[in-house]
């Protein structure tokens, strides 16, 4: 099973660097399984707690996953690569894995980027200017006020992964935990242990993150909690309004805890928005332009609290010192023109997603997606579901790189799926998980 390595120590955290030192020498190759537990645990002459305690903070260092009975094996991919680089997917099958928006729904950059290059041009920005964009942040700020976000001060960051990695640095240091979305988006679930923090699954239904668990989280010392408001990776949740009571009550009960709320939905969702902010003494929420504007717009706003926005521009100042005010500008243009149609995006996106669930229902299949542009399935067997859907032409993305402690599930991007798709791949997905049923929660 391990082949000439062995795996040393007596304290969990020797064996759990005995085996980060193999993976990292390449003695421990990527998908190589890792002995059970208690057969370690027997092998070192330790309590088997001991191996549990090592296997789980390798996992929250995103060195290893777990599936359950079938063990934990080394993760394919370390955690400064991203668990959520999908494999090619072979020609002639239908890729609904990629996690992308709708092309066809995304605005024309060329004429906002012509009008704005020409300002430029007449006056360049030099070293020195203001990092925001005055009408970004006016827009911005009339957006969130609207929204319920209460008033904070306001930088740009190059989206929202590159928003949440500086809030993080701003008040954590290495080793804090951190309670984050299970399941929850891949880059965020490799982002934490990169930094040298802990991940702390919080259980996430259809209305977010679970009271019960962010509670349990707090109380066994998270530093800091990431939440998304709409649209969550994988699964679709939207933070509803009895929920977001639930988790300010449940924040009011620990006001030191950071906040991180990621509204990368805002735009392509119709469900209203329920923001937490402002409950904690430090708090940041993120709102990125790619999902209705492009990936490729690198751009988030970023208000909260004024000592984490002032370290965020601090910091900002000595590396890449602003985002493009070229970029801030044509967001601004495009915002101005009403170059996205939110409605409609967002009712394209429900339609496509109602539209499967009802099919999957039809063939007594659960599946989650409450918003935005995913829909999660819980299945038995994730490589089993993932390979046969690809047998019968349709690639999805398997549900590992997703989460942390749940059980298996696959997602399905729906964001380009036709009509006449849904019945098809409801049929395969059925045939690719009997007879399992599952659940979100942990």
């Amino acid at each position: 099973m391990l082949g000439e390595y062995p795996i040393e120590g007596r304290g969990a955290a020797e064996i759990a660097a005995s085996v980060e030192r193999a993976v990292g020498s390449g003695e421990l190759e990527p998908g190589q399984l890792l002995p059970p537990m208690r057969e370690l645990a027997g092998r070192l002459g330790v309590n088997p707690n001991t191996v549990a305690a090592a296997y789980r903070t390798l996992r929250e260092r995103g060195v290893i996953e777990t599936a359950g009975r079938r063990g934990s094996r080394v993760r394919p991919k370390p955690a400064t690569t991203g668990r959520d680089q999908l494999p090619d997917v072979p020609a002639g099958v239908r890729d609904l894995s990629s996690g992308n928006p709708d092309p066809a729904l995304l605005p024309a950059l060329a004429p906002a980027l012509a009008v704005v290059a020409a300002e430029c041009d007449r006056a360049p920005v030099l070293y020195g200017a203001d990092p925001v964009e005055p009408e970004l942040e006016r827009m911005a700020r009339a957006e969130l006020a609207a929204d319920g976000v209460p008033e904070g001060p306001l930088t740009v960051t190059s989206g929202s992964l590159d928003a949440a990695e500086r809030v993080l640095l701003a008040h954590l240091k290495p080793g804090d935990p951190v309670a984050v979305e299970d399941p929850g988006w891949g880059r965020t679930l490799d982002l934490v242990p990169a930094l040298g923090l802990r991940t702390v699954p919080v259980a996430v239904d259809d209305e977010g993150p679970r009271a019960d668990a962010l509670r349990r989280a707090l109380e066994s010392g998270a530093r800091a909690l990431i939440v998304t408001a709409r649209a969550h990776n994988p699964t679709g949740a939207a933070v509803s309004a009895a929920r977001a009571r639930a988790l300010r009550a449940v924040l009011r009960a620990h006001p030191h805890t950071l906040l991180i709320e990621d509204d990368h939905g805002h735009g392509i969702v119709d469900l209203p928005l329920h923001p937490l902010a402002g409950v904690t003494h430090h708090w940041a929420f993120v709102r990125s332009v790619a999902k209705a504007y492009g990936p490729d717009l690198r751009l988030a706003t970023l208000t909260g609290d004024e000592v984490t926005v002032d370290r965020v521009r601090g910091r900002q100042r000595l590396g890449p010192g602003w985002v493009s005010r070229l970029l801030q500008r044509t967001v601004v243009r495009m915002w101005a023109d009403g170059a996205v149609h939110g409605p409609e995006v967002a009712a394209a996106y429900r339609a496509r997603r109602e539209l499967l669930i009802d099919a999957l229902a039809d063939h007594g299949v659960e599946a989650h997606g409450r918003s935005g542009m995913n829909v999660w399935v819980p299945v038995p067997d994730e490589t089993a579901a993932v390979s046969r859907l690809l047998h019968e032409g349709w690639a999805v993305a398997p549900g590992a790189r997703y989460r942390l402690s749940t059980p298996p599930g696959i997602r399905v991007t729906v964001s380009t799926l036709a009509p006449g798709e849904a019945g098809p791949l409801a049929a395969a997905v059925a045939r690719a998980v009997t007879p399992a049923k599952g659940r979100i929660q942990a």
